[in-house]
């Protein structure tokens, strides 16, 4: 009989007593030495298997107590010269040698938690301590110390800034300080202020309201000119988006309050403005870009030439995304190109760099897949660099004296990244790391090193030392204590393989068995998805996320599992792109089908199929308990957006459209919506300050399923935001999760 892990409850002391007693009957008929002979082997024996069962297994304590934690290195950079990199440690900002791996020093000492250097390398930012405020934002205290002269400054006057960064000069620091910009230079320590009208919920200078910092996946919104003598700066007015509170209860008698602008789908967004300084004058002047879209203003750039920065915009359907450059000296703004979608454009994951002659390297999926594309200086295509049935995944620029571009791409594989170089006429391409598993590379100045980060199923992180034609030079850093210590506790890796879903296409899936797994037994099966739109949850990388959970879960018997539907990436943009206006609807369907194939199999139990997400993923697994609850026995929800019309403008409309332009997107897809439908067992869990996906959402589902008579389980974290951490909430909160599907599936 399956225990589902209540033997763990038990101490080695009370097993052997079982097992002792189990025997007594029969060792009476032995004689005085030979009983005292038995029970000390018994004794012995239930000893060592005792021990061995606990220590051979991936347990909650464990996990949380960190003593599977793996080593990493930390700020990784190469230095001006291409000869040196830097990284941090606890003693400060090391300096060490590619060529021989060796640590040469301290360029600072001290404890920092990250570091900037100007752009000749005489200057170093150094980040002394910081708040968080939403996922990319944070106050930090700064302070600039000038390398030949040892001279240390205390940017503002030691107070908190966000988002400084230097001219280009290295002379100055422009940063932001309760909603204005501000610059500060760094001979005469003056601090000019740029902007005055500054309001928190009301006007933000060169700072990303809520949405703009969620969405587009930046906090910082100006960019200096080359030349150090202007800055062009995004003004959002804020003032008519509707306000967000959340009340903050922390042990106080009467709750605080967290108050934010926050638009949701078809409501009011920010106002936005392109706004051009100029140092010499201390005049600031608006941008005209009324020939141009201008609805979102999600990125600037800094160009190659002196005086010109570049405003990538778009229109509130973000299917058309146009390329502007401004020439700082005279305002004038030029349209390069005009980037079009039928269905949405990526302004959240923009690629572009421009090289020495001003020509530039864009990123695009028009022909089907991610791609990089090479224009000419005044916006015209010179032509596509990269092409075939695979996805350029991250840039790392480009090396004028080999004429070739680095890339990360899919190209071995959509569960695969490696790291290769692409000649920029020819198209070559030649691969620098292994073919397999998750690698990325931080290059040297020059291109003629780099540092590769590595990791798979069934390796944890390694970080290697590479020439530019991909040879090894030194391994700097692995985990092998990591995984000697997860292999001595029966840890069991991923599985990867395909299912078809109803529309021909193959899913990417892996599957985790116990390591006495039997193909004549029956198993629970549970499985984890993320399932968003261009999201990747199978992937051949070590997965420091759920992993050790499931292994633990594994340990238990259950059999885990993962599939990336319709709409998640790297497998082309016909693929990821299918659930536009109709969101939710066929990435359902895809894990209903993988369910019902993985209930097809001999050693799956079809009547015990649970499912598990966090975030979209916990929308999924909604909809799963909801319109899958035939097939769906049990499920997990945290943080779920249960009604579109609740979650962001940008994200949201990005795929649906307004709830005005698309009413069914939005309604056909909520578990709200289905909440008569649900049959197994539900755990709703939901952090009550989670300023992204609201505590609202949760609390609808709630009312939707009370008034539907359905019984659930609701868990909330007080305080906690969307990643719900914090003191012992995690541990407290998988313990949760695991005792309920043990009880439950």
């Amino acid at each position: 009989m399956f225990l589902k892990g209540k033997l763990t409850n038990y101490s080695a002391t009370s097993i052997n007593k079982i097992i002792f007693n189990t025997k007594l009957r029969n060792l009476l008929s032995l004689k005085p030495y030979q009983f005292d002979y038995m029970r000390k082997i018994f004794l012995s024996l239930c000893i060592i298997g005792s021990a061995a069962l606990f220590a051979q297994e991936i347990t909650l304590d464990k996990i949380y107590s960190g003593y599977y934690r793996g080593k990493g290195i930390a700020g990784i950079a190469s230095l001006k010269n291409g000869e040196n990199y830097a990284v941090i440690e606890p003693a400060g900002i090391a300096k060490y040698s590619y060529k021989t791996s060796q640590k040469e020093g301290n360029i600072v000492d001290g404890n920092f938690e990250s570091y900037l250097f100007n752009d000749d390398e005489s200057k170093i930012m150094l980040l002394k301590e910081s708040e968080p405020i939403y996922r990319h934002s944070f106050l930090g205290k700064f302070e600039v110390k000038d390398l030949k002269s040892g001279k240390v400054l205390s940017l503002n006057n030691g107070n908190y800034v966000q988002e400084p960064s230097f001219s280009p000069d290295g002379s100055k620091v422009a940063f932001i300080s309760e909603n204005n910009l501000f610059y500060q230079d760094l001979n005469s320590e003056k601090i000019t202020q740029i902007t005055t009208d500054g309001k928190k919920n009301s006007i933000l200078n060169g700072l990303a309201d809520w949405v703009y910092e969620e969405e587009f996946g930046h906090a910082k919104q100006y960019e200096w000119t080359k030349n150090s003598d202007a800055i062009v700066f995004i003004k959002s007015d804020e003032t008519a988006v509707p306000e967000m509170y959340i009340p903050v209860y922390n042990k106080q008698l009467y709750p605080a309050e967290m108050r934010f602008k926050y638009p949701k789908a078809g409501e009011i967004n920010s106002i936005v403005s392109a706004q051009l300084y100029r140092l010499a004058t201390g005049n600031t002047s608006a941008l005209d870009l009324s020939a141009f879209k201008n609805y979102y203003i999600p990125n600037v750039y800094r160009t190659a030439k002196a005086d010109e920065i570049i405003l990538i915009t778009s229109e509130r359907v973000q299917n058309a995304s146009d390329v502007l450059k401004v020439n700082t000296k005279t305002g004038k703004v030029q349209k390069l190109f005009t980037e079009t979608d039928e269905k949405w454009v990526d302004t959240d994951n923009v690629t572009l760099e421009f090289l020495d002659d001003n020509s530039f390297i864009w990123g695009s999926d028009r022909d089907g897949h991610r791609h990089l594309y090479w224009y000419a200086e005044d916006g015209k295509l010179k032509k596509q660099i990269t092409n075939g049935n695979w996805e350029v995944t991250d840039y790392y620029g480009y090396n004028p004296k080999t004429q070739e571009v680095l890339i990360q791409s899919t190209e071995k594989g959509s569960i695969n990244k490696v790291v290769s170089k692409v000649h920029i006429s020819n198209g070559k391409s030649t691969l620098l790391s292994p073919a397999e598993g998750n690698n990325s590379a931080a290059f040297s100045k020059n291109f003629n090193y780099f540092i590769q980060t590595s990791s798979s199923a069934t390796k944890p992180y390694t970080f290697v030392l590479k020439d530019g034609s991909g040879k090894t030079v030194k391994e700097l850093q692995n985990n092998n204590e990591q995984f000697q210590k997860l292999q001595a506790d029966n840890m069991v890796t991923r599985e990867f393989f395909t299912i078809p879903n109803e529309a021909g296409d193959q899913m990417n899936a892996w599957v985790m068995k116990p390591k006495n797994f039997d193909p004549n037994k029956k198993y629970p099966l549970f499985m984890f998805q993320y399932s968003g739109p261009g999201s990747q949850s199978v992937s051949n990388s070590w997965d420091t996320g759920n992993g050790l959970w499931f292994n633990h879960l594994v340990q238990k018997g259950y059999i885990v599992a993962c599939v990336d539907g319709r709409g998640t990436g790297y497998k082309g943009t016909k693929f990821k792109k299918v659930t536009y206006m109709n969101l939710g609807k066929y990435e359902i369907e895809d894990q209903i089908t993988a369910a019902k194939w993985f209930g097809n199999q001999s050693y799956i139990d079809k009547s015990r199929i649970g499912i598990f997400g966090w975030s979209y993923g916990g929308y999924m697994a909604s909809l799963a308990l909801t319109k899958g609850a035939d097939v769906f026995k049990t499920g997990i929800a945290v943080a779920p957006v249960t009604n579109w019309r609740y979650y962001d403008t940008v994200y949201t409309e990005r795929f649906l459209r307004t709830p005005q332009e698309n009413p069914k997107g939005y309604d056909e897809n909520s578990p709200t919506e289905f909440a008569k439908l649900m049959k197994g067992k539900f755990l709703l869990i939901h952090g009550t300050a989670d300023d992204n996906v609201h505590f609202q959402n949760s609390i609808e589902l709630s009312e939707a399923l009370i008034q539907n008579k359905k019984q659930f389980e609701f868990m909330a974290y007080p305080d906690k935001n969307h990643s719900i951490f914090g003191g012992n909430t995690r541990p407290q909160l998988y313990q949760k999760m695991t005792d309920f599907i043990l009880e439950n599936l």
